[in-house]
């Protein structure tokens, strides 16, 4: 009697190629996982927010008050946006409608020309995106970023009563 031979070795290759393509896709998905985290530590932003620098920043869809969109903000252990390098605010533009106003954490509490940063960041003299002639008000005593088609992106004082869109901003979580 002659017994068959069945081909093992088929079976045994078949399953280590398709564990071996398990492997190689949990790698890839690993690696590219650390690659949008990383920077300096494992620095990530949450979901629908934007990574720039150490920072991770929320562009808002609903028009608020300034104090109600600060509030909004803090509620999400964030702030308003404040605007520190001019590499920081193209980033932002970039996310942002033309058509629409934003505001950042920028106030002139008092309407003396003393604007402050929500997060008490120095405003700095050098920092500084106005548009032309702006600030010009002082009962106007919030900032906002808006897009005007002469002088393209550029801070304005506005009424902080007045509504507008508005832009979170928080430093990156760090595991």
């Amino acid at each position: 009697m002659v017994q068959e031979r069945h081909p093992q070795g088929k079976g045994v290759c078949w399953t280590l190629r398709l564990w071996s393509a398990a492997v190689i896709s949990m790698l890839l998905l690993s690696t590219c996982f650390i690659a949008s985290c990383m920077e300096k530590m494992w620095g990530c932003c949450p979901n629908h927010w934007k990574s720039f620098g150490s920072s991770c920043y929320l562009i808002s869809t609903k028009e608020n008050f300034w104090s109600i969109s600060e509030q909004n903000c803090i509620h999400m252990g964030a702030h308003l946006v404040v605007i520190n390098t001019e590499a920081e605010q193209n980033f932002i533009t970039q996310q942002l409608n033309e058509s629409l106003s934003y505001f950042l954490g920028l106030s002139d509490p008092q309407g003396n020309s003393k604007w402050q940063w929500t997060d008490n960041t120095p405003f700095s003299q050098n920092v500084r995106f106005w548009h032309p002639h702006e600030p010009n008000l002082p009962e106007e005593r919030c900032a906002s970023i808006v897009y005007w088609n002469l002088s393209k992106w550029g801070w304005n004082d506005v009424f902080c009563d007045s509504k507008h869109n508005s832009i979170c901003e928080m430093k990156k979580i760090y595991l």
